[in-house]
């Protein structure tokens, strides 16, 4: 005869019941954003998604997470941003090409499911897809005792968009004499995080609840700050003017992102001093001693998202970036190359603005 024992899937690590009881404390914050298009509900094995009318539809879609920012979170137990920064990284790659962001799916693992924490992840996730203008159409939580420590988690989503095939934004657009246009960050956004974490509270050994002066706030309101999602600005940018493509400066810094989008034979070329970074940038390279060359590589520097535009139409897209709330500014235009420039498809020139 055999003798059963206690083991099951609870006492192994995993709690149905703590995902069920999350699932009902987020369902309030999905269902804030959704989209007309969505069809079905929460609890679905699929989300479904009415596409539409299009002539010659082309879906885009990108995946992302938000990196070591993480560690700041969990360290400071504040769970209902990070979700805000998710969100960013993905529907503001989808935009550079035009694309309007539909929904998004996020995913969610952790060690120990507290359905607290997992609707305060969810709840910014849902402010971020409201921000974006685009549906959260389901996700998944998974629960990894054994893998992963009690308090850890990790988040990631892939987002999906749509464009006209006719309206595809571009390298392929772009022209001599375009100007470009850059859009200010809230701060560090997602990128660069390790640096800073290793500059700020491993080498300096600074309190994440320490006001700091020059920042006008503690050291972990500052790093916890939002990414700014752009998706709806860049939208109503291109629907209004003459827009040929955006660049979303994330890892690689300004430079080697809009490499990315300027074509073989012509130069992006953008000079510092048109704007001031952000204290926290100038805090963290005077800290830790780091190269200028090193900072631009890691950070934005202030620059969040760009858009290149038609010559003619500069003046109307700074000025309805400005109705919208947006400190945008001219960084510079796209010129020819030259032998100089030795393959070169970006280049940044000068000092920056001084505070």
């Amino acid at each position: 005869m055999t003798e059963h024992t206690d083991i099951s899937y609870a006492a192994a690590g995993v709690d149905i019941e703590a995902g069920d009881a999350a699932v009902e404390l987020f369902k309030p914050h999905a269902k804030r954003a959704s989209r007309p298009e969505v069809r079905g509900g929460l609890g679905g094995f699929a989300g479904l998604f009415a596409l539409g009318k299009y002539s010659k539809p082309l879906l885009a879609a990108g995946s992302d997470g938000v990196g070591t920012k993480l560690a700041v979170a969990q360290a400071m137990d504040i769970h209902n941003t990070i979700g805000i920064d998710l969100v960013a990284m993905c529907v503001d790659d989808l935009v550079v090409c035009g694309a309007e962001p539909l929904f998004l799916q996020d995913y969610i693992a952790i060690g120990k499911v507290v359905p607290e924490k997992v609707a305060d992840i969810v709840a910014g996730i849902a402010e971020g897809c409201v921000q974006a203008g685009c549906a959260l159409l389901g996700g998944e939580t998974a629960e990894h005792p054994g893998v992963m420590d009690p308090n850890d988690y990790d988040v990631s989503a892939t987002a999906v968009g749509v464009v006209e095939e006719d309206e595809l934004l571009g390298p392929h657009r772009v022209r001599e004499g375009d100007v470009i246009i850059g859009m200010k960050s809230s701060g560090l956004h997602s990128n660069g995080y390790s640096l800073a974490r290793h500059v700020l509270l491993q080498t300096a050994n600074l309190p994440l609840d320490g006001h700091m002066e020059e920042l006008g706030r503690t050291l972990g309101e500052e790093l916890l700050e939002p990414t700014r999602i752009y998706a709806l600005d860049c939208l109503a940018l291109a629907s209004e003017c003459t827009v040929h493509t955006f660049c979303h400066v994330t890892g690689g810094g300004l430079v080697g992102n809009m490499e990315r989008i300027i074509p073989e034979g012509l130069v992006a070329d953008m000079q510092r001093a048109t704007w001031s970074p952000q204290q926290i940038f100038r805090t963290i390279e005077a800290i830790g001693k780091v190269r200028r060359e090193e900072m631009e590589k890691t950070f934005n520097m202030g620059v969040g998202m760009v858009a290149v535009v038609a010559a003619q139409d500069r003046d109307r897209a700074l000025a309805m970036l400005t109705a919208r709330h947006l400190d945008a500014w001219e960084l510079g235009t796209v010129r020819a190359a030259t032998d100089a420039d030795a393959g070169a498809r970006a280049t940044l020139s000068g000092d920056y603005r001084r505070a």
